[in-house]
């Protein structure tokens, strides 16, 4: 965990995967890979257009299970270090990836309109380590969660691979 992160109680997951990291990068990077883990259970992702280049663009689209409900989140990507390092932005948007203000969304007051996701892959005795950090998306909040229960879609979708 960095200092920023203690500082800031910014929310940081740790898993070790039995997969090379180019798997997991894949999955971070190609947006046919990100649909089929990304979200809590149940939620699905419809449409996932990512440009996993620096300044390249990406627009998530996110929904409920019953599908009453769509949530968009749009960014930018700032550093691009395949199979070892991503870092993009994420704001909630429209679906045409509008930036919409976090008051708008129904978020907490003090709620950042732009957040920064860090993946960072590190190759541990033939398996990844892959460390998660949402700067602006607090340790223990109920975004924590839904990265918890994404992470171990993710880890069911390489286990099943295996």
């Amino acid at each position: 965990m960095s200092d920023s992160a203690d500082a800031t109680n910014d929310m940081v997951i740790e898993r070790i995967f039995d997969a090379p990291a180019e798997t997991i990068w894949g999955l971070w990077t190609k947006g046919e890979e990100f649909q089929k883990w990304y979200g809590p259970e149940g939620f699905t992702i419809p449409v996932a257009d990512m440009d996993a280049q620096v300044g390249g663009k990406r627009l998530i689209c996110m929904q409920s299970p019953d599908g009453s409900m769509k949530m968009w989140f749009c960014g930018e990507y700032l550093e691009v270090a395949p199979t070892s390092r991503l870092v993009y932005t994420e704001s909630m948007s429209d679906e045409n990836g509008n930036v919409l203000s976090p008051a708008a969304m129904g978020m907490p007051d003090g709620h950042p309109e732009t957040t920064q996701v860090v993946v960072e892959l590190e190759d541990v005795d033939g398996k990844t380590k892959m460390t998660l950090t949402h700067v602006g998306v607090a340790a223990g909040s109920p975004g924590e969660g839904g990265w918890t229960m994404a992470i171990g879609k993710m880890a069911k979708l390489l286990a099943d691979a295996a």
